[in-house]
């Protein structure tokens, strides 16, 4: 009887040390892959021109998400008008950083605050950058700024905080045309990349060479893609004289 308790023993043991040894090795897999998964993702954007309507509510959205300060912007909408009368057009162009693939603020930057991600975002050490501009001079899409109030390198992070809680960018969320799509370049199956495949897709200024990851549907005219079209500056004249303006209300004293 001895025997056969013992041998139950060793028998229940034994199961015990299987299953864990089966958690522990499905919990490290599990780890592995979630690690590896997270790698792996490359963070772009698609604009799809023929569903923005200008309406700025992505320009909202990213100021309260990132309190940028007054007369600074971290996404924008352009208003351009394309040709002459009579022929004349309005367009709307979303603007931001573009998180190259081969970004020049990167190796501009003499202390190193400006870098680039695994997952292809480009982004600044605040505690390393000492607002001497650099970065801002040799990005070719006018996306970054020196923030007035902190005096250091700013501009577009994709809302990295909020990825990191698994949302989108404060832009993309609030796109009331579902023009802003945002997600993983790498993969395939992903809403972005079905559209890249779809869709001839274009980027800002080509001939920078700097591999943009923010790609345009119904990107035609030239012109703007290259910027020698200036865009009217409504929206930059407002903020810097909205404390100016005095609301009237019909029968108020």
């Amino acid at each position: 009887m001895a025997d056969k308790k013992l041998t139950r023993r060793q028998i229940l043991k034994g199961s015990f040390a299987v299953a864990a040894a089966s958690v522990a090795s499905s919990a490290v897999a599990s780890t592995s892959t979630k690690n590896a998964s997270s790698q792996t993702k490359r963070w772009g954007m698609v604009i799809d021109l023929r569903r923005c309507v200008g309406c700025q509510a992505c320009t909202v959205a990213c100021k309260f998400e990132n309190n940028s300060p007054t007369a600074q912007f971290r996404t924008w909408v352009s208003d351009i008008e394309v040709n002459e009368y009579p022929h004349t057009r309005r367009s709307f162009l979303p603007r931001l950083c573009n998180h190259c693939e081969n970004p020049s603020c990167v190796p501009v930057c003499p202390t190193g605050a400006t870098f680039k991600r695994e997952d292809g975002l480009v982004l600044v050490d605040s505690d390393k950058c000492w607002g001497c501009g650099s970065c801002v001079t040799a990005c070719p899409y006018g996306a970054r700024f020196i923030n007035s109030e902190t005096k250091i390198a700013d501009k577009c992070t994709f809302c990295a905080h909020r990825l990191e809680e698994g949302l989108l960018p404060a832009c993309a969320e609030t796109c009331v045309g579902g023009a802003r799509v945002f997600g993983d370049l790498n993969d395939p199956q992903s809403d972005i990349s079905k559209l890249i495949a779809e869709h001839d897709v274009s980027v800002l200024k080509p001939t920078a060479a700097t591999r943009p990851n923010v790609f345009y549907i119904g990107l035609t005219h030239s012109d703007i893609a290259n910027g020698d079209i200036e865009p009217n500056t409504w929206l930059l004249d407002l903020e810097n004289n909205i404390d100016d303006l005095e609301l009237s209300f019909k029968g108020a004293q």
